[in-house]
């Protein structure tokens, strides 16, 4: 086949695609019990709203985007993380009028262009959450919370998290000269990236791969904090010690987008290498604001977890997804009356709530039965032109082996309590 699936994606086929659901399910029940909503925005988005909600000194924005110009001359691009569209749709639709914390939640794909690996893609999907309108230092605990619960309800082990407080634009102005005093000895030996990053965002620096070699020694922000910040990142930690979550302070946390202020976090987990981080977040006071052309700004907390990256551990820890639940029934006509009743049948049987399959392809019964076995059904019911002129039909219970005859009045009614009762 010429034509395959681009670089980076992935097809996520029957067998593998319950996995994700149940993450998936997973996430929805924790978000209905932490009182966050679902939002859905556009998968593209005017590529100002990057540029500006998430910074154009990023690799994301400066090497990362998929950008297009469409058909009335706009440039537009994938959304390469959820946050910026979300607080896009946030000032948009005025949810900021609301009296009380706008808490929100999203799950869906994102675009990179980047170079794949394991637990990377081109085409990545996301779960996050943001919740706006709240300075209090108990959100960012329970934002922090919500991502380790999930994890820790999902069976993965040895999660901690890691925290930092990255400052308010002041702080980090007056942090900047520090840093590049730091750097300035070492500034030609830094990669390309971390040279153009000494300008415009020396603190980056700390967040690099390649120049961890050079970081040694390097002054960390929280020791230039100002009064606010300390005491707002105290606060943070005695909350998560209070809710009993792990974690330690790592000062060279910065992140990997500009938008934060004050607290910073990421979740690492063991058994998968030397890319360690499966998820993190943190708060972004004043993105509200910059996204809004300086209107309505709104203080606002929240994470984003890799749903690969998720996975990915899973397999590493031997974690055992829950298996899909299997086939109610599987109905098997033989003779043409009998056929047509089936038909009839399954339509009452998936009213009914359950799961049911008949053949289409005019097998034999013993090809038939055999598909009921692939497709794991407990029950197969048989019905013959005999059987439907006698009102009656022969229900089989796959785990048992043991046959009965039921009225075909009541099968589906009989079956309903029976698979409910299991």
């Amino acid at each position: 086949m010429s034509i395959q699936k681009p670089k980076g994606t992935q097809d996520l086929l029957p067998g593998e695609i319950e996995k994700w659901q149940y993450i998936e399910n997973k996430a929805r029940e924790l978000c209905r019990r932490f009182n966050y909503k679902e939002i859905r925005t556009p998968v593209f988005e005017s590529t100002e709203l990057f540029q500006r909600g998430v910074g154009e000194t990023t690799d994301i924005v400066e090497k990362e985007m998929y950008t297009f110009v469409d058909k009335g001359d706009r440039s537009m691009s994938l959304r390469p993380e959820g946050t910026a569209g979300v607080v896009r749709s946030y000032v948009e639709n005025k949810l900021y009028g609301e009296p009380d914390v706008t808490k929100l939640y999203y799950i869906g794909p994102m675009f990179r262009y980047e170079q794949p690996q394991a637990g990377r893609y081109r085409q990545f999907h996301q779960f996050g959450i943001e919740a706006f309108g709240a300075v209090d230092p108990g959100i960012d605990a329970e934002v922090i919370a919500l991502g380790y619960t999930f994890y820790k309800e999902l069976g993965l082990k040895d999660v901690v998290v890691e925290v930092n407080s990255v400052g308010t634009p002041s702080v980090r102005a007056s942090y900047r000269e520090h840093i590049q005093r730091f750097f300035a000895p070492v500034k030609d030996q830094l990669c390309k990236d971390c040279q153009s990053r000494y300008d415009r965002n020396p603190m980056r620096i700390l967040d690099c791969k390649i120049d961890q070699k050079f970081c040694e020694g390097a002054p960390t922000i929280t020791e230039h904090l100002d009064e606010e910040c300390t005491v707002h990142f105290q606060a943070v930690q005695d909350y998560l010690t209070a809710m009993e979550i792990p974690f330690r302070l790592n000062p060279r946390l910065v992140r990997g987008l500009d938008y934060y202020t004050h607290t910073a976090f990421e979740y690492k987990a063991g058994g998968i290498g030397a890319i360690d981080t499966i998820g993190g977040g943190g708060r972004y006071n004043g993105l509200v604001g910059q996204i809004a052309g300086g209107n309505n700004d709104k203080p606002g907390v929240g994470l984003g977890l890799g749903m690969e990256r998720i996975l990915l551990v899973l397999a590493a820890q031997g974690v055992e997804i829950p298996a899909a639940k299997p086939l109610d029934v599987y109905l098997i006509g033989l003779g043409e009356a009998a056929d047509k009743e089936c038909v009839r049948l399954l339509q009452q049987v998936r009213i009914a709530g359950l799961s049911g399959e008949k053949d289409y392809l005019s097998r034999k019964m013993k090809a038939q039965m055999k598909s009921a076995d692939r497709q794991a059904a407990a029950f197969v019911a048989i019905l013959g032109d005999d059987e439907l002129a006698r009102g009656e039909i022969s229900v089989k219970s796959m785990l048992t082996g043991e046959q009965e005859t039921l009225p075909l009045s009541g099968f589906v009614q009989t079956l309903a309590d029976r698979i409910r009762n299991v």
